[in-house]
């Protein structure tokens, strides 16, 4: 595909020229990020790692997949992005506007024209128009006030929960033909490949290829050993993982550090034996030995495993809500 078949960039009515995002915008984009996190408190916004690998990455070229809007000084002022793996029917969005300039039909320009991109995606790839998903905090209250005006549907709700651990940490352990082994490159491909498999039934997941992975367990924010695999002692087999990071903001956004649980799963044909809660409170253990104040994680409020009343038994209580939703495209 060539530049001349992308959809077409908004025009200039409102007060903002556009074109895509180019690698050499990434100090303005973070700071346009950092602009609208300090009017919009989330839970975590995006770090210049994040933005760089967006570059680096060979999927979703941002010169194809993204919108930057720019005011008269040349600085931005909104920006979107639209993206999607081979062979999915979802397209996901992602953008914002500078607080000093919303309320003036910015944010509905930039969801226009990630809706026509996502349509353009899957019209190239010769699939039947699929659905744009998109994340929205609860209390981002302009957000959701746009999704609801485009139409959209609200298909999910993820819940954020975190746990002091000032508070006793429970005990259990896991059983004798089982062993915690600890995040290391020799094992970082197996923790992949079992992650991809104890998620493929659940609900909006999509595997995670090499390349993705490596920016997870690269990442800034990875803690490695506060990761862990649970290792099948007869069969040298991953049965369950716990990947976990810390956000250095946590302390600024939340009030505490907080140890986070980006990952965990046990594969199908070692559930039941107790590993998920034994992950759990053996990273609790981590967590608290690195000087956390707190454990986070986020459920999928709807998961019929029953993971929501494993965190609350846990101590685990609930902070922040986020919805889905989800825009069929025509």
């Amino acid at each position: 595909m060539t530049a001349s078949t992308l959809a077409p960039m908004p025009d200039s009515s409102t007060g903002l020229s556009w074109r895509s995002i180019k690698p050499e915008d990434v100090d303005s984009w973070l700071e346009l990020i950092e602009r609208m996190a300090e009017a919009d408190k989330p839970i975590w916004f995006e770090h210049r790692q994040d933005l760089e690998e967006i570059f680096s990455s060979s999927k979703n070229d941002p010169a194809l997949n993204s919108l930057f809007g720019l005011d008269e000084a040349g600085i931005p002022r909104a920006f979107g992005r639209v993206t999607s793996n081979e062979g999915s029917p979802k397209a996901y969005s992602w953008g914002g506007v500078d607080p000093q300039w919303r309320r003036r039909g910015i944010g509905t320009v930039v969801y226009r024209w990630q809706e026509a991109r996502a349509r353009q995606r899957f019209s190239e790839a010769g699939a039947s128009p699929g659905v744009l998903r998109t994340y929205a905090e609860e209390n981002n209250q302009g957000h959701i006030a746009l999704m609801e005006s485009m139409g959209t549907k609200v298909v999910r709700y993820w819940t954020e929960m975190t746990k002091p651990l000032s508070e006793p940490i429970p005990e259990a352990g896991l059983d004798s033909g089982l062993e915690f082994v600890t995040f290391n490159p020799e094992i970082s491909d197996s923790i992949r490949q079992a992650h991809n498999e104890a998620f493929q039934d659940h609900w909006g997941s999509e595997p995670r290829d090499e390349e993705s992975w490596r920016f997870t367990v690269s990442h800034p924010d990875f803690k490695p050993g506060w990761s862990m695999a649970v290792i099948d002692k007869t069969s040298g087999e991953v049965a369950g993982y716990h990947i976990a990071s810390m956000d250095p903001n946590s302390l600024k956004i939340h009030g505490y550090s907080e140890g986070y649980t980006e990952l965990l799963g046990v594969r199908s044909g070692w559930r039941g034996r107790g590993i998920a809660p034994a992950i759990l409170i053996e990273a609790m253990r981590r967590f608290k030995a690195g000087g956390v104040d707190n454990a986070g994680l986020q459920v999928d409020t709807e998961n019929p495993s029953g993971a929501l009343g494993l965190y609350e038994r846990l101590g685990y209580t609930p902070t922040h809500r986020t919805l889905t939703f989800d825009h069929a495209l025509e």
